[in-house]
């Protein structure tokens, strides 16, 4: 009798970017919600192309960004931990492709496909640790430090000397909301750092390796002559 033929290696990408059983491939304008802060929870979404706002709305009616998800992350995990309702809204800032998984096949692929649990762990833990990042920086670091931070981060910048694009259009209100500040703050940062070199613009706002030296060696100059630096 012939051999049964091996079975497929499992492959994570794969299985997030084809439809099947429990899952579905979304493409979603910009300026779109996803969901709402208040819809029935249900669902988890892979983004395999575009990125994605999350914001939440206060019971007072203020907004705040709380994160920019970008390729390969999920959102809407929540449901797998008992959240029937969703906590935040979340909107496309560019058109994008995502897999929208349920609740069922997501609980099924964890606990069949080793492959897949590692990589959904591997990003849980990396989340978890940029929240903590962020909650120190909301703590202990000025606002205009915050925003050199979250600039680096947005342009995915490393120490290789040369500017690095955000690769993405974000308004100064948008900025101002993800730091805690006002949108006029922002506006005076930003021209700071365009004098000092440490960013320039070219249709999209460029990085320089300065700024991150800024940052990581916490040089003066990056907060002198503003008065409320420390709010």
């Amino acid at each position: 009798m012939g051999r049964k033929p091996a079975k497929a290696e499992f492959d994570p990408q794969a299985f997030l970017a084809k439809v099947g059983a429990g899952k579905t491939i979304l493409e979603i304008k910009r300026n779109q919600h996803v969901f709402e802060q208040g819809d029935v929870a249900g669902t988890v979404f892979y983004i395999q192309k575009g990125r994605v706002k999350l914001t939440v709305l206060s019971e007072q009616g203020k907004e705040a960004v709380v994160g920019i998800l970008e390729p390969g992350q999920f959102f809407g995990e929540g449901c797998l931990n008992g959240h029937s309702l969703r906590i935040a809204t979340t909107t496309t800032l560019e058109e994008c492709v995502l897999t929208s998984i349920t609740k069922e096949a997501m609980i099924a692929a964890l606990r069949s496909e080793p492959k897949f649990s590692e990589l959904f762990m591997t990003y849980l833990l990396t989340r978890n640790s940029r929240i903590e990042e962020d909650l120190i920086d909301q703590l202990f670091n000025s606002s205009e430090r915050r925003l050199a931070r979250l600039l680096i981060l947005l342009a995915h910048f490393g120490t290789e000397g040369v500017p690095q694009p955000i690769p993405l259009d974000i308004s100064q209100e948008t900025l101002a909301e993800m730091i805690g500040t006002t949108r006029s703050r922002v506006s005076y940062f930003m021209n700071k750092f365009r004098k000092l070199g440490l960013i320039s613009y070219n249709g999209k706002i460029e990085i320089h390796n300065s700024l991150l030296s800024a940052v990581l060696h916490e040089k003066p100059e990056i907060e002198r002559d503003d008065p409320t630096s420390k709010v």
